[in-house]
């Protein structure tokens, strides 16, 4: 995960209308998910959540499906009560398997013992 601060003090433009205040990338896979904090123009904070994955055309060439969700302040606590709510679904609900995404640190090794070794 990287984190950005795009907020430069150098900048001396006046004016952080829809400028990238401050950003989160978590690359997950095929999917990559932006988390922007931009300003509108009345200097009022929001973020906007990105979730852009890479797909081939016909042809070989890379192309970028991006979808976003523009979540503004007034909106902050109902959006993430509601994500913690269907989270605690998904986690009491979801059937335990194994998390294949996860990986295992011994995988590959093999267990051998000091004697089988022979030379």
């Amino acid at each position: 995960m990287e984190m950005i601060n795009k907020n430069d003090p150098s900048d001396h433009s006046g004016s952080r209308f829809n400028q990238d205040i401050h950003s989160k990338v978590i690359r997950a896979g095929k999917r990559t998910y932006f988390f922007d904090v931009k300003s509108t123009r009345q200097d009022e904070l929001y973020l906007t959540i990105t979730e852009s994955k890479r797909r081939f055309e016909s042809d070989g060439a890379p192309v970028f499906d991006k979808h976003k969700i523009f979540l503004y302040r007034e909106d902050f606590e109902k959006f993430i009560e509601s994500l913690k709510e269907i989270m605690d679904y998904i986690q009491e609900n979801q059937p335990q398997t194994e998390d294949s995404t996860e990986e295992d640190e011994t995988k590959g090794f093999v267990d051998i013992q000091f004697e089988d070794l022979s030379f």
